[in-house]
C-alpha cells in the first residue's frame, strides 16, 4: 500500500527505531547520542514537573477506559488521577497539590465528553511496522474504530493552540496509522489531536500519498542515523545496557513520559520530539514516547512560561553523577550539537558546553503555566 524507499549497495541490517528516536535525531545529535548510544547513559538533569502532569493525565485516561462500562465518569477518572499522581519536579508539595486539583478537573471534564460505551479499539497500543531500511514502532494514547476505518488519537495537554497542521505534520502520528493498518489490516488514514485544556479536537485526514511521504521521510532519517549509529560502534564498540539492580525498572529512553506503563512512575521527561511525540511522547510520550526539550515544554503541562535558574539543579534521585565517554573529535562532529532555546530544557544540558552558552538553565517547574 504504502512505497518504500529502496536501498542501494550491500544489504544491511533494518535500523529499529521510535518515532521519538528519529525526531532526537532531527532536534539535537548530541542529544541523540547521550540518549541512545553512549552506555552507562550520562546523567540526567532533575525530572520535570510539567512531564510529571502530562504523564498522570495520560495514565488516568488510559486507566479510565479499562474500567467497566459501570464506573466510566468523570468521578472515576478523577479518582484515577489522584491515584497514580507523579510528584516528581514539583517545587513544593503546595505545588504539587495545585497542579493536582487542576489536572484532575482537566480529566474529569475531558471524560464528560465521551461516550462510555464507545470502546476503543485499543488504548496505549503498541503498534509496529517496517520496510526495506527501518523497523519502526510506538505506543498510541487511543486508536478508535469508526466505520469501516481506524483513528489514531493522542492526547495533548498544552496551553498551546493546535491547528490542522500539527497533525498534517505528525511524523509520528502518521507512522502510527500505517502500523495500525498493516496489523490489523484496516484502513487508517484519520489523525486525531485532542486539546484537554479546551476541548478542541484537531483532524488530519491522510491519503495513501501523503502517508507514503512521511514513511520515505523516516527512512531518510533512519539512514542517516543508522550510518551514525554504525560509526559510534566502530570507534567505541557496541552499545551494552548498564547492570541494575534487581526489582529496578529500566530506564527506557525511548518511552515517552507522556505514555508509559500503567501505573509506572515517570521520573522525569524522556525522548519527546519537538515537533512530534513520540513523542507518543511525550514530553518523549513516546510513546517512546519519549527528554526536556522543546517538545516536553510545547506539549507538557498546560503551557510554558520558563525562567532561568538561580542555580544547579539538583540530582535526579537514586542515581550516581555519570559523565559522558570521551570521543574522539571526529566522532564529536557526526554527533554535533544543535544550540539553541531548547537547550534551557535539555536533559543533558550539564554535558553540553555549547548548550550551556545557548540557554539559561530553567528549574523543574518552570514550564508550569500558573
Amino acid at each position: 500500500m504504502y512505497d518504500q524507499l529502496p536501498l542501494d549497495g550491500m544489504p544491511r541490517r533494518l535500523y529499529s527505531c521510535t518515532p521519538s528516536r528519529l525526531n532526537a535525531w532531527l532536534d539535537c545529535r548530541r542529544r541523540y547520542r547521550f540518549t541512545y548510544l553512549d552506555r552507562p547513559q550520562p546523567s540526567k538533569g532533575p525530572a520535570w514537573a510539567h512531564n510529571s502532569v502530562g504523564a498522570s493525565v495520560h495514565n488516568a485516561l488510559a486507566a479510565w477506559w479499562r474500567e467497566p462500562y459501570e464506573r466510566r465518569t468523570p468521578l472515576t477518572a478523577a479518582v484515577l488521577l489522584t491515584k497514580g499522581w507523579i510528584t516528581e519536579g514539583f517545587r513544593d508539595e503546595a505545588q504539587s497539590a495545585h497542579w493536582l486539583g487542576r489536572s484532575r478537573d482537566l480529566v474529569s471534564g475531558y471524560v464528560a465528553t465521551l461516550d462510555p460505551s464507545d470502546d476503543p479499539v485499543g488504548v496505549e497500543r503498541t503498534v509496529a511496522t517496517r520496510t526495506s531500511v527501518i523497523a519502526v514502532s510506538g505506543r498510541i494514547d487511543r486508536l478508535d474504530r469508526r466505520g469501516d476505518e481506524l483513528v489514531v488519537v493522542d492526547y495533548k495537554t498544552g496551553r498551546r493552540p493546535l491547528s490542522q497542521d500539527d497533525a498534517r505534520s505528525s511524523l509520528a502520528l502518521a507512522i502510527y496509522a500505517v502500523a495500525a493498518s498493516r496489523m490489523m489490516r484496516t484502513p487508517a488514514r484519520a489523525v486525531e489531536l485532542h486539546h484537554l485544556p479546551t476541548g478542541e479536537i484537531v483532524q488530519w485526514r491522510h491519503t495513501d500519498e501523503s502517508l507514503g511521504r512521511h514513511l520515505r521521510r523516516a527512512e531518510e532519517i533512519g539512514l542517516e542515523a543508522a550510518d551514525a549509529d554504525e560509526r559510534y560502534r566502530a570507534v567505541m564498540g557496541e552499545p551494552t545496557q548498564p547492570k541494575r539492580p534487581r526489582g529496578k525498572p529500566r530506564d527506557n529512553a525511548a518511552q515517552s513520559p507522556q505514555s508509559p506503563a500503567p501505573g509506572a512512575q515517570a521520573t522525569g521527561p524522556g525522548t519527546y520530539g519537538a515537533a512530534q511525540k513520540s513523542g507518543s511522547g511525550t514530553y518523549a510520550a513516546a510513546q517512546e514516547t519519549g527528554s526536556g526539550t522543546s517538545g516536553a515544554v510545547q506539549e507538557g503541562a498546560l503551557g510554558a512560561q520558563g525562567s532561568a535558574a538561580a542555580g544547579p539543579a539538583p540530582e535526579r534521585r537514586d542515581r550516581p553523577f555519570v559523565s559522558p565517554p570521551r570521543v574522539p573529535a571526529e566522532l564529536d562532529a557526526v554527533f554535533a550539537p544543535n544550540p539553541g532555546p531548547i537547550c534551557g530544557w535539555c536533559d543533558f544540558r550539564r554535558h553540553c558546553p555549547e548548550g550551556m552558552t545557548a540557554a539559561p538553565e530553567h528549574r523543574p517547574w518552570d514550564a508550569l503555566a500558573e
